[in-house]
């Protein structure tokens, strides 16, 4: 079924183009804005000669991003917590992770797996966000293909199969890890659930049965937590919009949540990488009907990604003052309830919307407190 594709409109740079992209990158107009963003005392002449000498996409990861992400992290967050990276045995793995920020779930994800010695995985990277050449080719240099978004029926039909095909190659012919979301699009409400349709997608590509189809693509979920979550009031104005109208984004939307995802104070992060998904589990899915394979499948990756999610006081406090009882008042202090309770107050306040502010007040705390109805509803 690969043979159908040749993949070029789709895949990330290789190698032998790393010199021309390379060179283009540093001559973009935009591009001392970026390094002086991240490195306020760099020299940009000589960051421009680094940046030129990058001969290959290992060496680009190595040398530029994963110096601009730490750099993020150390600016934005109170540092990074992980578990699970024993789980990661240099296997290739489709890594289906929930999603809370556009760059950074990813990006934090391949931090931490260089620090771990293990291999950085390819990424997807949705059309709506390549706008501009030097986000397309930052983007296509770290490892990160497309994913058309939007067409008719038979156009979103050919590219779901032409992604599918290209993911599958990866794994079982380039022998490289993947990275996706388990839904179209951030989670907005706190609610990490993988959607039928990513997984029916992933399926597309093989004729295989079940077991086998799945199996050759070895999951492997992942979960990442913020203590603050990144675009919080942004994500609070479009849940309230969506209740009382189509949601339409503004131009340059994506791109402006990608700039204060990686600007707003985040807090603590937590990445945990559980174990991959076992061919005991996918026995069990097949036992059902059709697409109820799936359901279940959904079901065992999004309780692995419950179960890696990290609660922090915020998620607590937030359901708290959602029910309006302290059945979690021993997971935070006083100071931290108060200081949670001026922060949601003066965001709310500074949103460009006309909303009922005990509603928005509403959807906004059920953001942080979902996660933890998530874990109680699981203790059960």
């Amino acid at each position: 079924m690969n043979a159908n594709f040749n993949f070029d409109a789709i895949r990330p740079y290789r190698d032998e183009e790393v010199p021309a992209v390379v060179n283009a990158i540093a001559d973009d107009p935009l591009f001392p804005i970026v390094v002086n963003y991240l490195y306020p005392n760099a020299n940009i002449d000589e960051f421009r000669t680094i940046l030129r000498n990058i001969r290959s996409v290992n060496e680009f990861q190595l040398k530029v991003m994963h110096r601009a992400i730490r750099t993020i992290i150390e600016k934005s967050s109170d540092g990074v917590t992980f578990d699970g990276f024993d789980n990661f045995d240099n296997n290739p793995h489709i890594l289906i992770a929930n999603h809370r920020d556009i760059m950074l779930d990813s990006a934090i994800l391949d931090v931490l797996l260089v620090e771990h010695k293990k291999p950085t995985c390819q990424i997807t990277f949705g059309s709506n966000l390549m706008k501009g050449d030097l986000v397309i080719h930052i983007g296509k240099i770290n490892k990160m293909f497309r994913i058309v978004r939007g067409g008719n029926i038979k156009d979103f039909y050919k590219n779901s199969l032409e992604v599918s095909a290209y993911m599958r190659n990866v794994i079982t012919q380039e022998k490289e890890s993947v990275w996706i979301a388990q839904r179209n699009g951030r989670t907005k409400n706190g609610l990490d659930k993988t959607e039928i349709g990513v997984l029916k997608m992933f399926s597309m590509s093989s004729d295989k049965p079940f077991i086998e189809n799945m199996n050759e693509l070895s999951f492997a979920p992942v979960s990442i937590s913020y203590e603050y979550e990144p675009c919080d009031f942004l994500k609070t104005a479009e849940l309230y919009i969506s209740r009382y109208q189509k949601y339409e984004k503004s131009e340059n939307e994506d791109l402006n949540s990608i700039l204060q995802g990686i600007q707003q104070p985040k807090g603590r992060i937590h990445v945990s990488l559980t174990k991959p998904i076992t061919l005991e589990e996918l026995k069990i899915c097949d036992q059902y009907e059709k697409n109820n394979k799936l359901v279940r499948l959904a079901e065992i990756i999004d309780q692995r990604i419950y179960n890696g999610y990290k609660l922090y006081p915020n998620n607590y406090i937030a359901h708290d003052l959602l029910i309006g009882e302290n059945q979690f008042e021993n997971f935070y202090t006083k100071g931290e309830k108060q200081n949670f309770i001026e922060y949601m107050t003066s965001g709310l306040d500074s949103l460009p919307i006309k909303g009922e502010k005990n509603e928005l007040a509403q959807l906004f705390l059920q953001i942080y407190a979902n996660p933890v109805k998530v874990a109680s509803a699981n203790c059960r």
